[in-house]
């Protein structure tokens, strides 16, 4: 039985990580987000950390190798061996091939989810964005605010405003994706595991639309989701 890789796509913004911390807690995959152990290893000052600050501080890529290391030691844990959901990772077509090539002969069943949402509205979304620092989950002034006002409902930790979600490394960071990680939705259509999900929907009509594509793909029902060609 092939293990299933959740992997969301999607530009800064889009609401992978909300998502993916509900679709952990229906489908109990564990949450791997390339973003937070990155942050993590620049926070402890690490090897990892030193080389990819730098990387994060201006809204770019942190290189293949580097992402590519502690994914395949995170996804070697016992945890992993039902599924799991990418948040961030793969990125780039070459770490989406250096996926499967962890996994070969079968070994995974991929559904990867597109979550769109125009630029303009990524912008603001972001202007409002708070992060807890400690158990990441984010908040948003305007549409999903803190109870606690500048605490995490979750753990009650001050919430931050990252270096990367600034107004200039915002726009930086929505370039790099357009350039760079986008042509994953080409790569993973013609394999035919792609599903288009509007992400300017409210976040509980997203989490259904996800979480029944899943599903699907998992075999619990007798009708496949077909990928959506238009809006891409």
């Amino acid at each position: 039985m092939p293990k299933t890789a959740v992997i969301l796509l999607g530009p800064p913004g889009a609401g992978k990580g909300t998502q993916a911390r509900r679709i952990e807690e229906f489908f109990r995959f564990p949450r791997i987000s390339t973003g937070d152990m990155l942050r993590e290893a620049v926070r402890k000052g690490s090897a990892l950390g030193k080389k990819a600050r730098r990387y994060i501080e201006d809204g770019d890529l942190v290189p293949d190798g580097l992402v590519d290391a502690i994914v395949k030691a995170r996804l070697g844990r016992k945890d992993c061996q039902r599924g799991f959901i990418l948040d961030g990772y793969p990125r780039t077509i070459h770490q989406a091939e250096y996926l499967e090539a962890i996994f070969p002969n079968g070994q995974l069943r991929i559904v990867a989810a597109g979550i769109q949402v125009r630029d303009t509205i990524l912008v603001a979304r972001l202007a409002g964005r708070w992060t807890c620092s400690k158990c990441g989950r984010i908040f948003n002034s305007a549409s999903n605010p803190s109870r606690g006002g500048k605490r995490c409902d979750e753990c009650n930790t001050i919430l931050v405003h990252r270096l990367d979600d600034s107004l200039s490394v915002v726009q930086e960071r929505l370039q790099v994706y357009h350039h760079v990680t986008k042509p994953l939705i080409q790569y993973y259509r013609k394999r035919g595991c792609y599903f288009r999900i509007n992400g300017e929907r409210p976040m509980d009509e997203i989490y259904e639309k996800l979480k029944g594509t899943i599903t699907r793909s998992q075999g619990r029902a007798a009708q496949v989701e077909r990928p959506l060609e238009a809006g891409v």
